[in-house]
């Protein structure tokens, strides 16, 4: 799980691109993230669930450098679709709290590719709330000992910048 040093929100305020690139970067199964041709390739193959939208793996990649910026409302369905992701994130439509909402969500999914992460979460489900309020309490002590924030960084950024 890389972490570099970028605090703006990929939501609010952020280009096409980078919203674009945060999704690839944190939505996808465990192993590598997903290419241009692999989700060209599926949005393409899938007419009916994605409203016979076609996208080219160049397509795609002009919008994540950048080069096209204005793609048509029914490709910016058909991915949102793909990422599980409300359609307003990719247009920046969003409000700020629903645009922290979404990535909390990418996080959480990003962060539960961890097979020992998963290990953790699941071992404390059903377990009374003041247990798992205990548990949480012993995680971030941990984390203070380890000279850790004491809360995770998000993937690709920290949210305390945001």
């Amino acid at each position: 799980m890389a972490m570099g040093g970028e605090s703006r929100s990929k939501g609010a305020g952020a280009t096409l691109a980078e919203r674009l690139n945060h999704l690839f970067a944190h939505m996808h199964p465990p192993g590598a993230p997903y290419t241009n041709a692999y989700v060209a390739e599926e949005i393409s193959a899938g007419t009916e669930e994605y409203g016979g939208v076609r996208v080219t793996e160049q397509y795609l990649s002009m919008l994540r450098n950048g080069k096209r910026t204005n793609p048509s409302p029914e490709l910016l369905r058909a991915l949102a679709k793909f990422f599980a992701v409300p359609v307003g994130y990719l247009l920046g439509d969003l409000s700020q709290p629903q645009v922290a909402r979404v990535e909390e969500e990418v996080r959480f999914l990003a962060a539960m590719r961890d097979q020992r992460v998963r290990a953790i979460a699941l071992r404390s489900v059903g377990l009374p709330p003041e247990v798992q309020d205990s548990l949480t309490t012993i995680i971030s002590q941990f984390r203070q000992q380890m000279n850790l924030p004491s809360d995770p960084p998000e993937q690709g950024g920290d949210r305390r910048g945001e």
